[in-house]
């Protein structure tokens, strides 16, 4: 079967390449996927540049997320039939033509979602939607984040504003905020404006901002943590521009501020069952019903990663790039 892999850490469009690899056997408890679709996450890169939370050793496999179709049946699996569709956000390996993962972390895919929505369905929306129950955000509350325009960004508002949380991004660009107003997400303030910080409290009324959002870094997090109230609490989900977060002092001590950080694949090892199933079950009536979107920028065959990684490092993408295989 064909994988990308890479045989050294570096930029994922220099060292990323197709091998072939014996078909994997399911084992006790797992089933062999045949991989449809695969998107390419911020973390999926990080990895292979050897910069993540997690290492892997080379030579080395890529990819995380995918849907695919059950192809073959480990012993004692069962709720699972060979033919049918689910998606996995856990599957290290999954940039390759067959898969094996493990039967009791897939998620069955109805037949109202489609391949590309189904593909992207597990990671960066159930992060999302599990960064909400983290906050234990209320209806009412107000969340300010940075990095409005990127994939989670739309979602939080999206599904904030579906449980009537309020939610208020920030974009470093004008640019910005007439790409979210196509996809009716109203309350975002360009940084790169004069007065912006003023614009904030105009579209809150002043209210209380509880919950901060970081996914850049650097002197964006300090904005961020200076809107937020007494009391509030600032979390640290990305690192797209700095690895260091620049706050000040001041904000934390006399806002009494606390900061978090948030792993998704951390949060969900620990989540009990029926909330995780409660969560897929809500994440899939959104997109089914459109209240959740989930563009797509492209689809590039497995053989043409680097053009694939090129497309998903563009500035203003909207949507998710995806390998198929």
């Amino acid at each position: 079967m064909r994988a990308l892999i890479h045989d050294s850490f570096g930029e994922p469009e220099d060292v990323l390449h197709i091998a072939d690899r014996p078909l994997p056997e399911p084992g006790p408890g797992q089933v062999r996927l045949k991989i449809v679709l695969s998107p390419i996450h911020n973390h999926d890169l990080w990895t292979i540049r050897g910069t993540y939370g997690f290492k892997p050793d080379l030579p080395a496999a890529s990819g995380t997320e995918a849907l695919g179709i059950v192809d073959a049946l480990g012993e004692g699996v069962d709720g699972l039939t060979v033919g049918q569709r689910v998606a996995t956000g856990g599957t290290f390996g999954a940039w390759a033509e067959y898969v094996v993962a493990t039967a009791a972390g897939l998620i069955p895919v109805p037949e109202s979602l489609s391949d590309e929505s189904a593909a992207q369905l597990v990671s960066m929306p159930f992060s999302t939607i599990s960064l909400l129950e983290f906050l234990s955000a209320k209806e009412g509350d107000w969340i300010v984040q940075n990095a409005a325009n990127g994939a989670v960004g739309r979602m939080l508002a999206q599904l904030g504003a579906a449980r009537g949380v309020n939610v208020i991004g920030l974009v470093r660009r004008s640019a910005g905020v007439d790409e979210l107003r196509e996809q009716g997400i109203d309350r975002v303030v360009a940084t790169d404006d004069e007065g912006w910080r003023d614009r904030v409290a105009e579209i809150t009324g002043g209210a209380h901002i509880a919950f901060g959002i970081d996914s850049v870094g650097g002197t964006s997090a300090g904005d961020v943590l200076s809107l937020l109230g007494e009391g509030g609490t600032l979390v640290a989900f990305g690192a797209m521009s700095s690895p260091t977060m620049e706050i000040a002092s001041g904000d934390v001590i006399f806002k009494q501020a606390t900061v978090k950080g948030f792993w998704g694949s951390k949060v969900i090892q620990t989540m009990d069952a029926s909330t995780r199933g409660a969560l897929f079950g809500e994440l899939i009536q959104r997109v089914t019903d459109a209240t959740l979107t989930l563009p797509v920028a492209g689809v590039f065959d497995a053989a043409d990663a680097a053009d694939a990684v090129r497309a998903s490092n563009t500035a203003g993408r909207v949507g998710k790039v995806l390998l198929s295989f």
